[in-house]
């Protein structure tokens, strides 16, 4: 019998500041894309992969987050006072996700190609890796601006790319949770622990099979909707 896939951590607290006038009123995660909001393709994603168990969490404009996925009954993280960030979400959210690894997806992208979270679970050796991080070389990176983040070792070990030209971390990712009870911090990001992972040579990463948009932009929506588009 094949393992239940891991729990999923969805990100979808943020402000969405980038996005200027159209996040005014509306959340990022619930902007339209190709006819539906943003983070129902992620749950696309999480359906076509088999997932079970979702939580997301939430800060701003949350009462319209909860009300979209009231029908899917899909748990929430709820920051209420201030947004945690990644590694500080991913931390609160533990006793909603239960046990690791995890898997974690941004909810402000679309993929076309293969199932992001079917790579990372298919690709995941938890005999040397703590960590497994989805890229994609910055040149195909659509809507991203910037070099890249990790240098990739013939092993598929990563190291920080320090400004060199580099594959680009693309907000999907499969991780143990462990190493976030020893972070006191309450906000924090998940690069302290990514960093922790360097030193000890236990973080990967593998390459992304197909394409991926960052829509963190509002002229990313277009980007996104041709991508799409040209994968039909």
């Amino acid at each position: 019998m094949r393992p239940l896939p891991p729990p999923l951590m969805l990100f979808a607290a943020g402000f969405g500041t980038r996005m200027g006038a159209l996040t005014a009123q509306r959340p990022k995660p619930l902007i339209p894309v190709a006819g539906r909001p943003l983070i129902d393709h992620a749950l696309a994603i999480a359906d076509a992969a088999g997932v079970g168990r979702i939580v997301a969490n939430t800060h701003y404009l949350a009462d319209q987050i909860a009300a979209h996925l009231a029908p899917r009954g899909i748990a929430l993280s709820a920051e209420r006072e201030r947004i945690l960030e990644t590694g500080g979400g991913l931390k609160a959210a533990l006793p909603l996700l239960g046990e690791s690894p995890v898997l974690t997806l941004n909810t402000d992208a679309v993929w076309t190609g293969r199932n992001p979270l079917s790579q990372l679970m298919a690709a995941w050796d938890g005999a040397r890796m703590d960590g497994l991080l989805l890229l994609l070389p910055a040149a195909q990176a659509r809507g991203h601006h910037g070099t890249g983040d990790f240098l990739v070792d013939d092993e598929g070990r990563l190291t920080r790319a320090m400004g060199a030209p580099a594959p680009v971390y693309l907000g999907a990712q499969m991780l143990r949770t462990e190493g976030l009870a020893g972070i006191g911090e309450t906000v924090f990001s998940l690069n302290l622990l990514w960093d922790r992972m360097i030193a000890a040579g236990r973080l990967f990463g593998v390459i992304h099979d197909g394409g991926w948009c960052d829509v963190g932009r509002p002229e990313g929506i277009a980007e996104a909707e041709a991508m799409l588009q040209g994968a039909a």
